[in-house]
């Protein structure tokens, strides 16, 4: 593996016109095709295999002309004080608007309030519902402008009116300047790392290029493939993150190769046959993450991860290709001023056989075992509120209360009871009844008597007079855990009930729905971590040639992952720092992000691992004893993982600043959980565990070295190649050599 990519380095180095020209003509192509292929039309989220699914599949079928899925508004009305919705004035401002909302050309229906008893027992609240026949994302700008004109109206009239629904929802930025920031900081910290502003900036343009023609791929594609705009979302995330953090490390192998005396042409073949491999290593366990969320079974979920593999997998390619062939053009410009110059200063730090990674690692090193100790039982600490992980899918409680969204769902909750906001959808299949109207009452009426339940809605028949449908209100919120269990006895009390009305019934609506998909969600994220941590475990075999490596690397990831979470369940849901985040409710935590966090860290986690621990084989395979080598390790490496971590904890961080509370539920788990697996599994608990196991920690069975084929990661025949130059084979300048040299 060393050697091909050695030679691949040589060669992207010496064609460097070759390889950028067709770097250009791919995304040129690309591009020209993603322009020309039709969008991709919305399928929405599906679930398939859940209640809540089969009942929507079973409404767009019996209901022609309307989606299950269909845009809502619920306007609410608030009475100015003292006064009640039910005054003569307020009533017909209200009836005005229900009149003028019906007039939409993609509406469905519009409910008046008082025909329908949508109004509070005080009378001082009202609701008006309006349905749409497209989904939110086909609402054309022109029906959205009808009902916010009408809206206008009844405010002018002097209610107080909000609006919740998803037709005419915010969509927040994802970061807004906390973001720039975010990027600013990655900006000043490879600025650091390097010293120079050609090396800070390598990697990031390679990572643009990368996430470009990615993006425009998957434009490209999808029509073909169904990929929504919401697709490229953690492909974009992805793309930039490993495409930072691989060119970073080739980059930085560069510079410690051009130190050693080679001379450019070589010293990148050096830098893609040794971080080169590194890197691909580091890419597969990255794809194995993405192409595992299969398991979950979420369409949406599984073309999100196929596409971000692909995005990596194009990061991995420009990283041995196109950073080679543009260190070809200036071969000194990603040197330090002092390397440039060959400066006093910069011979003698070269001379330094010890830096703080050095330092760092054999401080661990002496007292590994109350490191190790202190490490795990602090990460430990941290997990410990994941016993209380709630999984559910945060609505407009959630919100900001500066939304029209959240005070239109507080309003709701207080003048018509916290279960209000969260319906319950029965869905009735009276197909083959002789009477479906008395059958339909008798589930309305059987449902109505269960304990938990408020209210119910009159029935509403299809056309064809087969199926019907209507709503039961609980009476706790729709993420209270009281909600949930009434889900669960309504379903568990069904074979009664249908024995009793002849026909069959199922229960969704969004309410039900989040349930659905958390409970799936959460059974599948054992099998998910099985099959991820089970195929990276096999190629980390591959890379080290060793048992117990790949098993504490595996240990490390999950002891992130778990206090990753636990400090998110702290925050999120119960509340405790919430505020110095600007996170106005605490609830339950979103379905996906443990799946999303667990294939975005474990990727991450598993290249710090890759690249850190390689040098440490490196250093061992070359003869050095265990806790040198670990030392060894550390002093070539630590810098730039530790700069690669800040990078990816900057970038996440900006997500923090957004408005929406599961974004800044994202970003901080991700940046936290960077910061865990970085800063306390890799450069505490590894190099400890290590430490404790000495040679044992690289040992390989005869029979199983002999199965194994050796990859040479580490660049072990690259060292017998092509031997570091002495003194008199090269000048030790780094700036003796001529830019164009080859």
């Amino acid at each position: 593996m060393a050697t091909v990519l050695y030679h691949l380095g040589r060669a992207a180095f010496r064609w460097r016109w070759f390889v950028v020209v067709l770097w250009v003509a791919v995304l040129g192509s690309v591009g020209f095709a993603a322009s020309k292929a039709p969008a991709a039309a919305d399928e929405g989220f599906t679930m398939p295999g859940i209640e809540s699914q089969k009942a929507f599949d079973l409404m767009e079928q019996r209901f022609p002309g309307t989606t299950a899925d269909g845009a809502s508004a619920r306007i609410v009305f608030i009475a100015p004080s003292g006064e009640k919705v039910t005054a003569a004035g307020n009533r017909a401002a209200i009836e005005k608007l229900v009149d003028e909302a019906a007039d939409g050309s993609q509406v469905a229906a519009a409910v008046d309030p008082f025909q329908a008893k949508a109004v509070s027992k005080d009378g001082t609240t009202a609701y008006a519902t309006v349905s749409f026949k497209a989904t939110a994302d086909d609402l054309t700008d022109a029906s959205k402008k009808h009902l916010e004109s009408a809206i206008d109206v009844a405010r002018q009239a002097g209610l107080r009116v909000e609006v919740g629904g998803d037709a005419l929802a915010t969509q927040p930025a994802a970061g807004g300047p906390a973001e720039v920031v975010g990027i600013a900081v990655a900006a000043v910290v490879l600025l650091i790392t390097f010293g120079s502003l050609a090396a800070a900036g390598l990697p990031l343009l390679a990572a643009i290029i990368g996430v470009a023609v990615g993006m425009t791929g998957i434009m490209a594609l999808s029509q073909t493939f169904g990929l929504s705009e919401n697709t490229g979302t953690l492909a974009t995330m992805l793309g930039l993150a490993c495409g930072i953090d691989y060119a970073l490390f080739v980059v930085s192998r560069y510079r410690e190769e051009r130190a050693k005396g080679h001379v450019p042409r070589e010293a990148a073949g050096l830098a893609a046959g040794t971080a080169g491999s590194a890197v691909v290593f580091a890419g597969l366990t990255v794809v194995i993450a993405l192409a595992g969320l299969w398991v979950v079974g979420i369409p949406m979920l599984t073309k999100m991860g196929l596409a971000a593999a692909g995005a990596v997998l194009v990061a991995v390619l420009i990283c041995l290709t196109l950073v080679p062939a543009v260190l070809g053009f200036w071969p000194n410009a990603v040197l330090s001023r002092g390397a440039r110059k060959n400066s006093r200063r910069y011979r003698r730090q070269q001379r330094k056989t010890d830096n703080g990674g050095s330092r760092w690692a054999r401080a661990v090193v002496r007292l590994p075992l109350p490191v190790l100790l202190l490490g795990v039982v602090g990460l430990g600490a941290v997990a410990t509120p994941v016993m209380d992980l709630q999984l559910g899918m945060p609505g407009d409680e959630a919100k900001p209360t500066s939304t029209t969204e959240r005070r239109a769902y507080d309003a709701l909750a207080e003048g018509f009871g916290p279960g209000f906001n969260g319906p319950l959808t029965i869905v009735v299949d009276a197909k083959g009844s002789d009477d479906p109207k008395a059958d339909v009452a008798t589930i309305t009426k059987d449902i109505a008597a269960t304990k938990g339940v408020v209210s119910v809605s009159a029935a509403r028949f299809n056309q064809a007079g087969d199926t019907a449908v209507f709503s039961a209100t609980p009476a706790t919120s729709p993420t209270d855990q009281k909600t949930k269990d009434l889900v669960k006895t309504i379903r568990d009390e069904r074979p009664g009930i249908e024995k009793d009305a002849g026909v069959s019934f199922e229960v969704t609506g969004k309410t039900a729905l989040d349930i659905d998909v958390a409970e799936k969600v959460q059974a599948s994220l054992v099998p998910y971590l099985a099959v991820v941590v089970s195929l990276a475990v096999v190629l980390l075999l591959l890379v080290f040639r060793s048992l117990l490596v790949p098993l504490k690397a595996a240990f490390g990831f999950l002891l992130s992952v778990l206090a990753a979470l636990g400090a998110v369940v702290a925050v999120f849901q119960q509340g405790h720092g919430a505020e110095l985040l600007g996170v106005d409710s605490t609830g339950p935590i979103m379905s996906m992000m443990p799946i999303f966090l667990v294939g975005i860290v474990f990727g991450l986690a598993m290249d710090y691992e890759v690249f850190l621990v390689s040098r440490m084989r490196e250093a061992y395979v070359h003869g050095e004893e265990p806790k040198q080598a670990i030392v060894s390790g550390f002093r070539h490496s630590a810098r730039v993982v530790v700069a690669a971590a800040l990078i990816m904890i900057a970038v996440f961080s900006g997500f923090i600043g957004a408005d929406e509370s599961m974004i800044k539920m994202i970003g901080f788990g991700l940046a936290v959980a960077v910061l865990f697996d970085a800063f306390v599994v890799r450069m505490a608990i590894v190099p400890a565990i290590l430490a404790l196991l000495g040679h044992k920690a690289w040992y390989l069975p005869k029979w199983l070295a002999r199965l194994l084929p050796n990859i040479d990661v580490e660049g072990e025949k690259l060292s017998r190649k092509v031997p570091v130059p002495t003194a008199g084979t090269a000048d030790e300048s780094p700036s003796a050599e001529p830019v164009g040299a080859r």
